[in-house]
């Protein structure tokens, strides 16, 4: 069956698959594996063996499972169990402390052979033992070994951001963990790390829900994880079969991902070389018919002095002739090269101050439209007293963010309201805002803008230079013939490429 879109959720997919293994349903059970049971007594006594050599604490008998715990069935081989039941668990000792403070100086040392790493919650985030630079010396160590790690450890992010996962690779450099991190040691005689990985993915949704703090949330302690978090535990040789099953079907989700972006980008470069050619007068024939621009130009002049008039726009000041080495291609005979504030009202923002903003007007901001698309995701209403000047727009207007990373987010109004000041409402004067909205998307456009950007954090254009951009103008009823077409051939492209 074909599809005309690789559109699909990839993370509702891995999650699905995550629930289906961890409810047994992934990969089938073979009644020659060694159950879950016998698992568990070999745990029990490693850990009881542990204890003995002084390796671990003994620590209080967890309660038992009740029946409300479980929250589906499982099979018959595998057995619910609490985390603290089935492997180790330690947080990390060390804050990092700021620069120059006491605690730095009492902790930390530069590095040398002898030092020894501090291991933060960067590692984990970003699955590496390169990040960090906090070293402990050879005593501090001694003092600090409860909190050791070695290769194969699992580490795992506990504040800010919250359960991400790293194993330690065979290289990782010896050292203890900081207080944003836990660590997990496992028997891989018993547990698998891979499968523990993705046991715990399910349940970092319950780690941030009951994480603690406001600016920064830190995950619940050590003793609330040992409790709380109840898991399925199939056989061991299950265990690796799910672990090679999920790896396979990710690495197949991965493939689409990446295809679904070509296919995006692909979409993207059909659109983008077709207005090319619809701005520079080739997608549709020129009909000698036609009034050309020259005369419509002159139209324009005389509607800007009528609104000039009735002071509906401002006066404002000639704008220089064009010249050829501001033209960046050439352009069919009835056309012409103009300024924006020739034939728009770019420099006529009307600014409407919070007093004068009315509950339940509409209201677009940056977020509301989609990149590229032209899309509007979202409108919202005004439902309290807002806090800063608007700008006033209508049906119709060409909605252009004037801050560079946005500024391919141009929309048509599709109702009166107020937008926030990053967008700038430009209405067209005697010509086709359909045919404005597609030259403000178009490349040749947005390369005129990039040179006329000022700021260093937020780089923007401002309306006076938007104003002196050129555009080329077509009489106006090839300007519709453009829009028509254009519209076909984009919907045409969403539809089949």
């Amino acid at each position: 069956m074909k599809t005309n879109s690789l559109d699909f959720d990839a993370q509702a997919l891995r999650e699905k698959i995550l629930d289906l293994a961890m409810r047994g349903k992934l990969v089938p059970q073979d009644p020659n594996d060694e159950p879950a049971s016998v698992l568990l007594e070999k745990i029990k006594a490693e850990k009881a063996e542990l204890i003995k050599e002084k390796k671990i604490k003994k620590t209080k008998p967890l309660p038992p499972i009740t029946d409300d715990e479980k929250p589906f069935d499982i099979p018959d081989s595998w057995e619910w169990v609490r985390l603290g039941d089935v492997l180790s668990l330690e947080n990390g000792a060390i804050r990092r402390g700021p620069f120059g403070s006491s605690l730095k100086k009492a902790y930390f040392v530069p590095k040398s052979k002898n030092t020894y790493k501090v291991y933060e919650q960067g590692n984990a985030i970003h699955k590496s033992i390169d990040y960090g630079s906090y070293y402990i010396s050879p005593q501090k160590f001694e003092e600090l070994k409860s909190f050791a790690i070695r290769p194969k450890d699992v580490i795992i992010s506990g504040a800010g951001t919250i359960g991400k996962t790293y194993i330690l690779p065979d290289n990782a450099p010896e050292g203890v963990i900081n207080q944003a991190l836990i660590r997990v040691r496992l028997n891989n005689s018993l547990i698998t790390n891979e499968y523990f990985l993705l046991a715990f993915q399910q349940k970092v949704g319950l780690l941030n829900k009951r994480a603690k703090g406001t600016a920064i949330k830190n995950m619940f302690s050590i003793s609330h994880m040992k409790n709380d978090l109840v898991w399925a535990l199939p056989p061991l040789s299950e265990q690796s079969r799910i672990a090679a099953k999920i790896a396979q079907l990710f690495a197949l989700l991965r493939k689409v991902e990446t295809s679904t972006q070509q296919y995006a980008k692909l979409q993207t470069l059909l659109k983008s070389k077709v207005l090319d050619l619809a701005i520079r007068g080739k997608l549709v024939k020129q009909d000698p018919n036609d009034e050309p621009a020259s005369v419509l130009l002159e139209k324009i002049k005389a509607e800007k002095q009528e609104l000039i008039k009735e002071k509906k726009i401002k006066k404002t000041k000639p704008l220089p002739p064009i010249t050829d080495d501001e033209k960046p291609f050439d352009i069919p005979d009835s056309w012409e090269w103009v300024r924006c504030q020739s034939v728009t009202t770019t420099g006529n923002f009307k600014s409407i101050t919070p007093d004068k903003i009315k509950i339940g007007e509409n209201l677009i901001e940056l977020a509301d439209i989609e990149s590229y698309s032209g899309k509007l995701i979202n409108v919202e209403k005004i439902t309290e007293k807002v806090g800063s000047n608007k700008y006033q727009y209508v049906k119709g207007d060409v909605l252009f963010a004037k801050l560079r990373p946005y500024l391919k987010k141009v929309v048509l109004a599709p109702n009166n309201g107020v937008c926030t000041t990053e967008l700038l409402p430009i209405d067209g004067i005697n010509i086709n805002n359909n045919f404005l909205y597609y030259v403000f998307t178009s490349d040749s456009f947005f390369n005129q803008i990039k040179k006329e950007m000022h700021g260093v954090n937020l780089p923007r254009v401002s309306p006076k230079k938007l104003s002196e951009l050129i555009i080329p103008l077509p009489p106006l009823l090839e300007q519709n013939r453009i829009v028509a077409n254009l519209n076909n051939v984009c919907a045409i492209i969403d539809k089949n490429i």
